[in-house]
């Protein structure tokens, strides 16, 4: 296994040099959805599951767009008395015509991947992430990232059991 990881850089590479020759590709108008977010933001996260009392955590965000093409975020906040920092990449899969992303963070053993696409009626990626679960498993939520204003944006993850309220609602501000 470490050696097809070993080799997964040199055959993008190989792959990529006749492409790279006419040079890199260039964003595209899906990445405009992308800029969107890059900055500093101050975010409150509200989380209500099931069984449990409902909990609040403050945070702050950073993301950049690297090569105008890929969304790399970083989060820090304080969950339960403990640091929670989180690191996420996103972007624009044109094979897939929709939004991927993975994300990794101080309380999770595995990688969350999520895709979504853009619902340009509402201005709200629709979408699911899949993640890891406490049995060791994974489930797979239903997500919706919206801008009501271009200083505020709306990001609600709904519990695997299908319901219609979000589980947890980060409403992230974003600095001047």
């Amino acid at each position: 296994m470490k050696a097809a990881a070993c080799l997964a850089p040199t055959l993008t590479l190989l792959l990529a040099v006749p492409a790279l020759a006419q040079g890199p590709p260039m964003p595209g108008p899906e990445h405009e959805i992308l800029k969107r977010d890059v900055g500093t933001w101050d975010s409150v996260t509200e989380m209500q599951f099931p069984g449990m009392p409902p909990m609040t955590m403050n945070g702050t965000e950073t993301s950049t767009l690297v090569a105008g093409r890929w969304l790399v975020t970083e989060f820090r906040g304080e969950m339960m008395g403990m640091t929670f920092e989180g690191q996420g990449i996103s972007g624009w899969d044109p094979a897939k015509k929709a939004y991927v992303g993975v994300w990794a963070d101080s309380m999770s053993t595995s990688l969350s991947q999520s895709e979504s696409t853009h619902d340009a009626a509402t201005n709200t990626l629709k979408g699911w992430m899949e993640m890891g679960d406490p049995s060791g498993g994974k489930s797979k939520a239903r997500t919706e990232e919206s801008w009501p204003t271009a200083d505020t944006r709306v990001v609600k993850v709904f519990g695997p059991d299908g319901s219609s309220e979000p589980v947890m609602k980060m409403t992230y501000t974003k600095r001047k």
